[in-house]
């Protein structure tokens, strides 16, 4: 009996990083001994969704874990820091 693994099928994207968050988990790890503490596992989700598997076709598992493992640190550094430039914490005022 073969098994193929490039023909894993996912439910939804939801599956889909289930299935990969332990390799974000690891990569994130390795960031924050690096310096990026500020890194977070849907950051990387986000960043490879949006700039690397975006335009790829028939992506298999192994790929996208290889992706997650050899992203480039400088790249995704200045996705997530454009992104948290843009956030604005409020001091509530509402009555107590």
């Amino acid at each position: 009996m073969e098994n193929n693994y490039n023909e894993l099928k996912f439910k939804s994207l939801e599956d889909l990083y289930e299935r990969i968050l332990p390799a974000l988990k690891s990569k994130v790890l390795e960031l924050k001994h690096d310096g990026y503490s500020y890194i977070h596992e849907e950051d990387v989700w986000n960043y490879l969704k949006n700039y690397k598997w975006g335009t790829s076709r028939d992506l298999d598992l192994s790929c996208m874990v290889n992706d997650i493992f050899n992203i480039d640190k400088l790249s995704l550094n200045e996705f997530v820091t454009d992104m948290i430039k843009d956030y604005h914490r409020n001091i509530e005022q509402e009555e107590m």
